[in-house]
């Protein structure tokens, strides 16, 4: 079945994406540079751009950096006026992301912090950071509740809230699971379902990067 999933998710990125010398090359620069292959995938990397565009976003943060790749799609979505915070705890995937952000020229509007996101994120929070209009995270699985607790500090009504990996590989309706990713996302989805400030749901995805998900939210007015 895996390998199906890998056959149709090419079959879209052939038909519908075509090739993309910038993001190929982004890739190859974070196996050589020894980063781990979790990037989104092309067709999810595409979604993400075009959930910005639906928006009409101008700030996006972004909580875990890795290599960039999802980055250059938010990035390429805002155009010249638009700015991306992205957040990522260590300093050499933040290296190799500004290269690739660089090469792949959206740098001018790309602003990598290096540090623990929620440490970055309560700075963000008591210096007054301007309100972003899509939030997307993406990094330590034991810390999504805290994340989207500290994101809603920092965004406004409407504003798009996207969590990756919520669903991994089914495991997330086990309650007794050892995985602490596992038991973080669980604590992301008992968070959110007594927040009354957003509006969520979350959609199952296969493919490349197998069987998992996405939470949507929007924040309530």
């Amino acid at each position: 079945m895996a390998e199906s999933w890998q056959a149709v998710d090419d079959y879209i990125s052939e038909r519908l994406l075509g090739p993309d010398p910038a993001l190929s090359a982004a890739l190859q620069a974070n196996a050589a540079g020894g980063l781990p292959p979790i990037d989104v995938s092309a067709a999810q990397g595409k979604m993400l751009h075009l959930f910005a565009r639906m928006l009409g976003a101008r700030r996006v943060l972004e909580v875990g950096t890795l290599g960039g790749y999802s980055t250059i799609c938010f990035a390429r979505a805002l155009g010249e006026s638009g700015k991306v915070v992205t957040l990522e705890i260590d300093p050499h995937h933040a290296e190799v992301a500004r290269g690739n952000i660089d090469a792949a020229g959206v740098g001018g509007i790309v602003d990598i912090r290096v540090g623990p996101a929620i440490d970055s994120l309560k700075a963000m929070i008591a210096g007054g950071e301007a309100a972003f209009d899509l939030v997307f995270i993406d990094a330590d699985k034991q810390s999504n509740a805290d994340y989207v607790r500290a994101a809603l500090d920092l965004t406004r009504p409407g504003s798009a809230i996207i969590v990756d990996n919520v669903i991994r590989d089914g495991k997330v309706i086990d309650a007794g699971s050892g995985d602490a990713m596992v038991q973080g996302t669980r604590r992301l989805y008992d968070y959110l379902h007594g927040e009354a400030r957003l509006d969520c749901t979350a959609v199952q995805t296969v493919g490349s990067k197998g069987w998992d998900g996405f939470m949507l939210a929007l924040v309530k007015g």
